[in-house]
């Protein structure tokens, strides 16, 4: 089985959602990324590493000043690329990198090359936001030939025909938008949560892992209780901007993501 498929099936034989933590690639600083990521993979069971980005439509202000951070350090694809082997230097647990489509454009050999590069870093799959499934058939057959997972977000407002053309492009799990809006924490979830997991489930035998708006144990809780994944981002961020430690709330996370 792949990491990411072993991470699920833990989680599911222990009767609790995995947990997946994000984390912008070289933010806070260059030097202290390394050390936030591992901390983040000892909590977690799968680690989403996002590609700085300098205009990144799905993320909100938190996630968007991250990247801004980390670009402003120098931070390149490369860089990425780098920081995935470093940590796969030191931990067996799946990590997936989050980015748009224009950096994967942009790379001097293409799809193919810019995957194959991130294969070859030790990453287990790639989640892609602003890449329509239905438009990516060149990419999702170069990421089948690497054995490289695709990650694509269903949403609230997806039609069930909608759900089977993006489960079907899927591998390793689902992504499922809690929100029609952008990434940040929130003082409570929809209540169409438990409807679009469900919905999504009836199309399609992956794993659905719930991000966008997840901050702590009370927001975890209810995601956790539906989903086989629950993604937080902005929180841990905010936390690492504000100049503290990200240990309690990870652990905090963690626990809250047992049924």
């Amino acid at each position: 089985m792949s990491r990411i498929t072993t991470a699920f099936a833990t989680a599911k034989a222990e009767n609790r959602a995995a947990f997946i933590p994000y984390l912008t690639a070289g933010f806070p600083t260059k030097e202290s990324f390394l050390s936030h990521a591992t901390t983040l993979l000892e909590h977690g069971d799968i680690l989403e590493v996002g590609l700085p980005y300098s205009d990144p439509l799905g993320d909100g202000p938190t996630i968007q000043k991250s990247s801004e951070a980390a670009l402003s350090q120098g931070m390149t694809t490369k860089d990425s690329f780098d920081f995935i082997r470093e940590l796969r230097k030191h931990s067996d647990k799946a990590i997936v990198m989050m980015t748009y489509y224009n950096p994967i454009y942009c790379h001097e050999e293409g799809e193919a090359g810019f995957l194959k590069d991130l294969k070859e870093s030790g990453a287990d799959g790639i989640i892609l936001p602003d890449l329509p499934p239905d438009e990516g058939e060149t990419l999702i057959e170069a990421a089948r030939a690497l054995d490289l997972d695709t990650i694509f977000l269903v949403a609230p407002t997806s039609t069930e025909a909608r759900l089977k053309t993006v489960t079907n492009a899927c591998r390793g799990f689902i992504y499922a938008v809690s929100v029609t809006g952008v990434t940040g924490a929130r003082d409570a979830l929809p209540a169409d949560v438990p409807s679009l997991v469900s919905r999504t489930k009836a199309v399609s035998d992956l794993p659905v892992a719930v991000g966008f708006g997840v901050k702590n144990a009370e927001t975890t809780t209810p995601v956790a209780a539906v989903a086989d994944g629950v993604v937080v981002g902005s929180a841990l961020i905010a936390k690492l901007a504000a100049g503290d430690k990200i240990d309690s709330l990870a652990a905090e996370i963690a626990g809250a993501c047992k049924r």
